[in-house]
C-alpha cells in the first residue's frame, strides 16, 4: 500500500543554494592539496598517473608504475590525473595536481545525485496528501527538498570522507555510477536523453574499471526495465546500447592499434584479473562487509532499509526500483571479492542517497531525534577529542594523550599553522551555531534529520585535514624515506631491482627519490626490499656479492623494514703461471762412458 505522506508547504523549505553549493566545495577541497602521496592506494594512484604525464603513448595506453603494468582497472581514472598533472606542471607539483580532477569528479557525482532526487520527488506517485483547502507543497517545491536530503545523505556517509579524496579509479568509478543513475531517470520524461546519458555513464565505468561490473550494472538495468513499466523504452537499446558499446571499444582498439603484441597481453591481464578478483564469496570476505559496510555506508543503509518498507506498496515504481537496479548487483560483487577491502564500499552510495532520500517524507519523530541525538552526540565528542590531540601536540598537555600520540607517531615534529587553525575554529563555531538552531527551533522540513550527520561528517573532515594533516601526512606517507635511501644510492648505479616492495612504496620512491626500478632486467646492480622479518642475505655468486650500504624504515611504522644493497664485483684473482725453466744443454760423454 501506498504510505499517506502529509505535508505542509513550510516542510519543503529548500536549502539556499549557496549553501548547498558551499558545503560540497569545502568537504571536496580540504584533504586533497598540501600532503604527499599516502599509502596506500593513494599514491600507487598517483604513480600511474605521473608515470603517465611523464611518458609516452605507450603508457597511456596501457598503465604501468614506473614500469611495472597495472591491470587492475581501465585507465580513464589516471587519464584524468594525468592530465591535470601536464596541465598545471609549470605552476602546481604533480602530487597535488593529480588531485584537482577528483575534487572536481566528486563535485560533478553530488550534482547527479540532486538532479536524480529532483526528478523523481516530482513525480505524481510520490506527492504528498493533497488537503482539501490547499496547502499542501508544490511538485517542485517537494523535488528541491528531497534532492537536498539526498545530496546530505552522501555527505553525511561516513566511509565517503577518504575514499572521497584519494588518487584512485575508484573516484572516477563513483562519477560514473552517478551518471548512470541518473541517466535512468532522466529516461523516464525524456527517453533519448536518459537513453544517452545511462549509456555514456555505463561506457565511461568500462574505461575505468572492469568488465564484471560493467556487466552486472547491465544486468541491473534490463531487469528494471522488466520490473518498471515506467522504464520500458526502446532507446535503452537503440540509443544507449551502442553509445555504451563505442566508449567501451574506444581504448581497447587504440590499443591493439598501437601496440598489438603488448596490447594483446595487457588486455588479456585486464579481462582476466577483473573476473578472478570476484572469486567469492568467503567467509573472512563476509565478516570484513558485515563489520565495516554498515559504517561505511551510515545513515543511508537505515534510511534505505525504511524508504524501502514505508513505500511497501510502490516497491515497483521509479523511485525504489531504480536505485534498488543498481545497489543490488554492487552489493552482490561487494560480498563477491576475493580480498578484505573496502574498494567497492564507496560506489552504490549514490543510488543508496536517491533511494535514502525516500525515507524523509515517512520517519516518525521518534527516529527523527533519534538521528539528530546521535550525531549531536557522536560529532562532539569525535571534534572535542582532535582538538584535545592537537592541543597535546602543540602543548604536551594533557600529558597522557601526548605521550601516546609520541607512541602512536615517534619522532614527529610539531607544526603550527594559523591558516589550518583558522579554518578548524571557523568550521567548529559553525558546528554550534547548526546545533543550537536545530535544538532549539525544531524545524519542519525534511531534511532536518540528515543536516546534523552531513554537517558533522564535514566538521570531523575538516578538522582532521586541518589539525591533524601534519600528523596524519607524517604517518602515511614514504617521503623521508625515499630521500634516505636516495642519498645511499650510487651514482652510476643502472638500475634498482625492488624484492617485495607494494605499489604504493614503489611509486613514493620512484617519485620522491628518483630512482629508476627495472621489473624484467635481472641484471641490476642495487636492490631495494622490504623485510618483515630476516630473510638473510642476498646469494652471492661466482664474479660478486652484495654489499647492505643502508637499513632503515619509516618512523611511524614497526613493521616495515627496508635494505638497500650495492653489487660489488669480486676482484679477479691473478692467473698463476708455472715459473719458466731454463732449458740445461746436453752434458758431454761422462769420461767413465768413454
Amino acid at each position: 500500500m501506498r504510505p499517506v505522506v502529509r505535508l505542509t508547504a513550510s516542510a519543503t523549505s529548500a536549502l539556499p543554494r549557496s549553501l548547498l553549493l558551499a558545503i560540497c566545495v569545502i568537504y571536496a577541497s580540504f584533504g586533497l592539496f598540501g600532503r604527499d602521496p599516502w599509502k596506500n592506494e593513494d599514491a600507487a594512484g598517483f604513480g600511474v598517473m605521473w608515470t603517465m604525464a611523464n611518458g609516452n603513448l605507450h603508457d597511456w595506453l596501457l598503465p604501468n608504475l614506473v614500469g611495472k603494468p597495472i591491470t587492475s582497472d581501465a585507465p580513464l581514472g589516471y587519464w584524468f590525473g594525468a592530465a591535470a598533472i601536464r596541465a598545471l606542471a609549470p605552476w602546481v607539483d604533480a602530487s597535488n595536481a593529480s588531485r584537482v580532477f577528483t575534487g572536481l569528479l566528486f563535485c560533478a557525482a553530488c550534482a547527479f545525485v540532486w538532479y536524480g532526487a529532483y526528478l523523481l520527488g516530482r513525480r505524481p506517485e510520490v506527492q504528498p496528501f493533497k488537503y482539501a483547502f490547499g496547502g499542501e507543497p508544490e511538485p517542485r517545491d517537494y523535488g528541491r527538498t528531497l534532492a537536498d536530503g539526498a545530496l546530505l545523505i552522501l555527505l553525511a556517509c561516513f566511509g565517503l570522507a577518504e575514499r572521497g579524496h584519494e588518487t584512485t579509479p575508484a573516484l572516477a568509478q563513483f562519477f560514473c555510477i552517478s551518471m548512470l543513475v541518473y541517466g535512468l531517470i532522466r529516461m523516464l520524461d525524456k527517453p533519448i536523453q536518459g537513453a544517452l546519458i545511462w549509456g555514456a555513464g555505463l561506457g565511461f565505468v568500462m574505461l575505468t574499471a572492469s568488465p564484471v561490473l560493467v556487466g552486472a550494472l547491465l544486468v541491473g538495468t534490463l531487469t528494471m526495465t522488466l520490473i518498471v513499466r515506467e522504464a520500458r523504452t526502446r532507446w535503452l537499446l537503440l540509443a544507449g546500447l551502442p553509445v555504451a558499446l563505442a566508449l567501451s571499444l574506444s581504448w581497447p582498439l587504440a590499443a591493439l592499434a598501437a601496440f598489438p603484441v603488448d596490447g594483446v597481453w595487457f588486455l588479456n591481464q585486464w579481462m582476466r584479473g577483473s573476473l578472478n578478483y570476484f572469486t567469492g564469496p568467503f567467509s573472512p570476505v563476509l565478516l570484513y562487509a558485515l563489520k565495516n559496510l554498515p559504517l561505511f555506508t551510515w545513515p543511508a543503509w537505515p534510511l534505505a532499509i525504511w524508504a524501502w518498507i514505508s513505500w511497501s506498496g510502490l516497491r515497483r515504481a521509479p523511485h525504489i526500483a531504480i536505485p534498488l537496479a543498481v545497489i543490488g548487483p554492487l552489493f552482490a560483487l561487494v560480498v563477491l571479492q576475493g580480498s578484505e577491502t573496502n574498494r567497492l564500499y564507496m560506489l552504490p552510495l549514490p543510488a543508496l542517497a536517491v533511494l535514502a532520500t525516500f525515507a524523509l517524507p515517512t520517519l516518525k519523530r521518534g527516529a527523527i531525534n533519534a538521528f539528530d541525538w546521535f550525531a549531536v552526540l557522536s560529532f562532539t565528542v569525535l571534534g572535542s577529542f582532535v582538538w584535545l590531540v592537537w592541543l597535546a601536540s602543540m602543548t604536551g598537555f594533557p600529558f597522557f594523550l601526548a605521550r601516546n600520540l609520541s607512541r602512536l607517531v615517534p619522532g614527529y615534529v610539531p607544526q603550527f599553522k594559523i591558516v589550518s587553525l583558522a579554518c578548524a575554529i571557523a568550521v567548529t563555531v559553525c558546528w554550534m551555531v547548526l546545533v543550537q538552531w536545530r535544538v532549539a527551533r525544531h524545524p519542519k522540513v525534511l531534511w532536518r534529520s540528515v543536516v546534523l550527520s552531513s554537517a558533522g561528517t564535514t566538521l570531523m573532515w575538516v578538522l582532521l585535514m586541518t589539525l591533524w594533516l601534519p600528523i596524519v601526512n607524517y604517518s602515511r606517507t614514504y617521503k623521508d624515506v625515499a630521500q634516505q635511501i636516495a642519498t645511499h644510492l650510487p651514482d652510476d648505479y643502472s638500475c634498482i631491482s625492488p624484492v617485495r616492495l607494494g605499489n604504493a612504496q614503489i611509486a613514493t620512491f620512484a617519485y620522491f627519490g628518483d630512482m629508476h626500478f627495472s621489473f624484467t632486467d635481472d641484471d641490476c646492480d642495487v636492490i631495494l626490499r622490504q623485510d618483515t622479518q630476516d630473510f638473510g642475505e642476498p646469494s652471492a655468486m661466482s664474479n660478486f656479492v652484495w654489499k647492505l650500504v643502508w637499513e632503515g624504515r619509516r618512523a611511524a611504522d614497526r613493521d616495515e623494514r627496508f635494505r638497500l644493497y650495492v653489487r660489488i664485483d669480486r676482484p679477479k684473482p691473478p692467473v698463476k703461471r708455472r715459473p719458466v725453466r731454463p732449458k740445461v744443454a746436453p752434458s758431454a760423454t761422462p769420461p767413465a762412458a768413454q
